[in-house]
């Protein structure tokens, strides 16, 4: 039990942060790089969102794959072939001019972020019991920090010297800053055997579902509010343009949303301390979609800032809650696999969401069905919740 919420423990989850700031770039770069791809490779709305997709599709596969090794090799391994995959898909994406090309490129670069985000979420979680909740909610914020970080940075990089060059730049310095970050977190994790015989019971007695319909439960939770997050996340940007206000001004509301949203992950580790992974995950859905809402009735400058802070407040906690979930119901040395699998396969909803997002524009002309399809997906992940809260509380976990 050696370094249990110890100095270390917090040494190693600011580097567990950084690490996941830097790699974050992969998720977030296509969404404000979108309008000036899609104009460079003369393709259609749903074209490019489709290659987002490929991105999302290709970090569920990765956290997955991510999560396996993390569990048998441990995370420097994982940590350095995730900077070197990020730099590869980011040096390959501009070397093309063909749609399928820049979508394998997208695939390589998911696929290599995805460990810089559940994995290290995973590997973090072993480090604390006391402040788990907001170890995991701080952990997890790296990507957001990303995502609060890189939009205005990639646009303004964008504008002066475009695209293809600013791929580039990102290929080389995730190479030179991940490896270094990586090979800080060279300590394997404490040893929390002597507590899996516990959880595994917990999970079959408090719920009455077995680990594995648990698991599937929490992934049709998982894509089912991610479908709903990726309309904001995912297109916010174009969207702004499409309203003449300019894509400046969209990755400037991307930026803020994803700030607030750390603001709203940290809060919910404090959240999920007091009240458990569940009930967390119920008021995260519930406020989210009271965002879709504010958002499908916004279009003026002020009312889509203002709708932006409130989704990052709202929204921000939900995916660490089925990490927090996962870490209550399931053994610690399943923890990055199944973390890796339940946290990774919500980016099947950014991915599923972020493309119906283009196509519903592309026959509609406007984002408004595609709100209202992100409050209907929402509507089933708040269902879910509720019916696990309803089951948490009738049938009292064992100890």
């Amino acid at each position: 039990m050696t370094g249990i919420d110890s100095a270390y423990a917090w040494r190693r989850l600011l580097a567990s942060v950084t690490l996941s700031t830097v790699g974050g770039v992969g998720m977030w770069c296509l969404a404000v790089a979108l309008p000036a791809v899609q104009a460079d490779l003369g393709i259609s709305r749903a074209d490019i969102s489709f290659a987002y997709s490929l991105n999302m599709l290709g970090f569920f596969a990765g956290g997955v794959v991510a999560g396996r090794m993390v569990d048998r090799r441990g995370i420097v391994v994982t940590g350095i072939l995730s900077a070197v995959g990020l730099s590869a898909g980011f040096a390959l994406a501009p070397a093309t001019s063909s749609l399928a090309l820049f979508g394998a490129a997208q695939v390589l670069i998911g696929f290599s972020a995805s460990a810089t985000f559940a994995p290290l979420v995973a590997d973090v979680s072993h480090w604390f019991e006391k402040r788990r909740g907001v170890a995991v909610a701080i952990a997890a914020s790296g990507n957001y920090i990303a995502g609060t970080i890189w939009p205005p940075i990639v646009e303004l990089m964008i504008r002066d010297h475009g695209w293809r060059a600013t791929y580039q730049a990102i290929a080389a310095f995730c190479l030179l800053t991940m490896i270094p970050l990586a090979l800080t977190l060279k300590r394997r994790p404490p040893d929390h055997e002597h507590a899996a015989i516990a959880v595994a019971r917990r999970s079959q007695t408090a719920l009455g579902l077995s680990p594995n319909a648990l698991q599937a439960l929490l992934a049709v939770a998982g894509i089912a509010c991610c479908v709903a997050m990726s309309m904001p996340q995912v297109h916010i940007v174009a969207y702004c343009a499409d309203l003449g206000y300019g894509v400046a001004r969209g990755a400037e509301m991307l930026s803020l949303m994803l700030g607030f949203g750390i603001v709203s992950r940290v809060g919910t580790g404090l959240v999920a301390d007091r009240v458990g992974g569940v009930m967390t995950l119920m008021l995260g859905s519930t406020l989210q979609a009271v965002a879709l809402v504010v958002y499908l009735i916004a279009d003026g400058l002020t009312s889509l800032y203002l709708a932006s802070i409130l989704f990052g407040l709202f929204q921000g906690g939900i995916v660490p809650s089925y990490a927090i979930i996962v870490r209550e119901y399931f053994p610690a040395r399943e923890a990055a696999t199944r973390v890796g699998f339940t946290v990774s396969v919500t980016v099947i909803g950014m991915a599923l969401g972020g493309w119906m997002g283009g196509v519903l524009f592309d026959l509609t002309g406007s984002y408004r069905a595609a709100f209202l399809n992100g409050i209907a997906w929402n509507i089933l992940n708040a269902a879910i919740a509720a019916w696990l809260l309803m089951r948490q509380t009738r049938r009292p976990a064992a100890v």
